[in-house]
């Protein structure tokens, strides 16, 4: 039951931190005229939602982990493009801190539902 929260819960944040991704993507297309580092982000922002979604019909628990440890992977590319963005000056410090806040809770509870599940397999 708990991590069928934990679930609900990342599936909710990773979809609201896709949304934000997108709207940066736009943002830094129309405004910065950033094309490439910004597809990047886009990827890899984005796939953290899909895999979450993926996961949510796994075939087994080892399946399951398997695409929620690949959505960690990829919040962590995300986190190095915002982190890039923000040092070439593409996005203010401000910007990078309200979404790279985002970024480290899902990367946390994608971290939390990981090990909830080794531990269920091994058990």
């Amino acid at each position: 039951m708990v991590n069928e929260m934990k679930e609900n819960v990342i599936k909710q944040k990773s979809f609201s931190f896709a949304i934000r991704i997108v709207r940066l993507y736009q943002y830094l297309c129309n405004e910065k005229k950033e094309y490439v580092l910004s597809k990047q982000l886009l990827r890899s922002g984005t796939a953290v939602s899909a895999l979450v979604r993926e996961a949510e019909h796994a075939e087994s628990k080892v399946d399951f982990k398997h695409k929620m440890a690949i959505a960690q992977k990829e919040i962590n590319e995300t986190i190095f493009w915002l982190e890039l963005m923000e040092k070439t000056d593409y996005i203010t410090t401000e910007q990078f801190y309200s979404i790279n806040e985002d970024a480290v809770e899902v990367i946390k509870l994608l971290t939390a539902i990981i090990k909830s599940t080794k531990l269920s397999l091994n058990n």
